[in-house]
């Protein structure tokens, strides 16, 4: 059997958690995605940005009704690492 290696950025449960979600809904606000992981402020923040030094997430910073908003938004780049990651994991999986 051949094992594929398993993108590190990717096998971290919050990020792939976030990156799952940004697959179904390509953008998503910070708040969103701190209540669908559980995660605290400070560690999605952390991952988030991660996720955007591996290009994998692109982080848009502006104001709505006068309140801080942060949006994620998956990449190309991304998508392509979350599909290879999942085709990855499928090698570990018996049929």
């Amino acid at each position: 059997m051949d094992f594929k290696d398993l993108n590190p950025i990717l096998h971290s449960q919050l990020r792939l958690a976030i990156m799952s979600l940004l697959i179904s809904v390509k953008e998503a606000e910070f708040n969103f995605l701190k209540e669908k992981t559980n995660a605290t402020a400070g560690n999605l923040s952390v991952q988030i940005s991660k996720l955007k030094e591996a290009g994998y997430i692109d982080i848009i910073k502006q104001f709505q009704n006068n309140y801080p908003q942060t949006i994620c938004k998956i990449t190309p780049v991304g998508i392509e690492a979350f599909d290879t990651y999942v085709n990855a994991l499928r090698t570990y999986i018996i049929p």
